[in-house]
């Protein structure tokens, strides 16, 4: 790269160390610094903060925002496949509009698609309203603030993140493929194992990053969904920011939280990195047997 085309890097490694590293590293200083008595903060060196972070308590914060992230991406993932794979397979006439379907819940504000999510699970939303008259049931379900409503919350609002970059796979995909691998004797699960699933890997891929990362630490979903009974990481740091004022303890669990993502991202790197020196990244194999 010539000096010349550098200078047009200016811009954006300037914006990326203003509001990028620059608040990352005061977060990491501040991780390890205490607290004061009236909120404030004392520049004296700890590792208080994390060992703090090790208290059974919060470690049970952690599982419970591990295993949601996880559950959500896994039923993202069991979703978008086949539907990613409908668009791509429809005709071309019909994947614009299929695909702006999909981009319409974006045309509004997120907390405002997440309060409808609320009012539909409502005790007086159309779920428990339509059961009533059905006589299915003698009074409201509570569906909201609890694991469920956060759960599906996070579906609905990240399923998109999952579609997209595995309909772009489809959309370059040879389905000349699968026909020949039904001549060969293929059906069903062997298709989908050997032939559709190794040439998806790709967007899978990003759509598991996309998704698992900004869900493990979600705040706004099981704020409003959840309520005072689904505390998760997220929602965890804002509180000691934000009404604890323990800016220390929070900066220290937000480092935690960083360190979790960019660990997920380097395995998926990782993983990257093992497929293309087998070289086997996207190739499939089927034989009679």
């Amino acid at each position: 790269m010539g000096r010349s085309s550098r200078i047009f890097l200016v811009p954006l490694v300037t914006w990326l160390g203003l509001f990028l590293v620059g608040p990352l590293l005061m977060v990491a200083v501040y991780s390890f610094l205490e607290r004061g008595p009236y909120g404030d903060v004392i520049w004296q060196p700890t590792l208080a903060n994390y060992t703090r972070a090790l208290d059974p308590l919060y470690l049970r914060i952690y599982s419970k925002s591990l295993v949601l992230a996880t559950s959500t991406t896994a039923v993202c993932a069991v979703l978008g496949l086949p539907l990613a794979y409908t668009i791509a397979t429809a005709p071309k006439r019909w994947q614009p509009g299929l695909l702006g379907l999909l981009m319409v819940p974006f045309l509004t504000n997120f907390v405002v698609r997440v309060y409808a999510i609320r009012l539909i699970l409502a005790a007086e939303g159309p779920i428990n309203l339509g059961l009533l008259s059905l006589g299915l049931i003698t009074e409201p379900i509570m569906m909201t603030d609890s694991t469920m409503a956060v759960a599906l919350g996070m579906v609905t609002n990240y399923l998109p993140f999952m579609v997209l970059p595995i309909y772009v796979v489809f959309e370059k995909f040879d389905f000349a493929m699968i026909e020949a691998a039904k001549d060969l004797g293929a059906k069903g699960w062997p298709v989908f194992s050997r032939v559709i699933l190794p040439l998806a890997k790709p967007g899978l891929l990003s759509g598991l990053s996309l998704v698992f990362v900004p869900v493990l630490g979600e705040y706004m979903i099981p704020d409003l969904l959840g309520g005072a009974k689904t505390l998760m990481l997220g929602g965890l740091i804002t509180e000691q920011f934000l009404r604890v004022r323990d800016w220390p303890f929070g900066s220290a669990l937000a480092m935690i939280l960083v360190t979790a993502m960019m660990f997920v991202m380097w395995l998926q790197h990782r993983y990257r990195g093992i497929e293309a020196r087998r070289g086997d990244g996207g190739r499939i194999g089927y034989s009679r047997t």
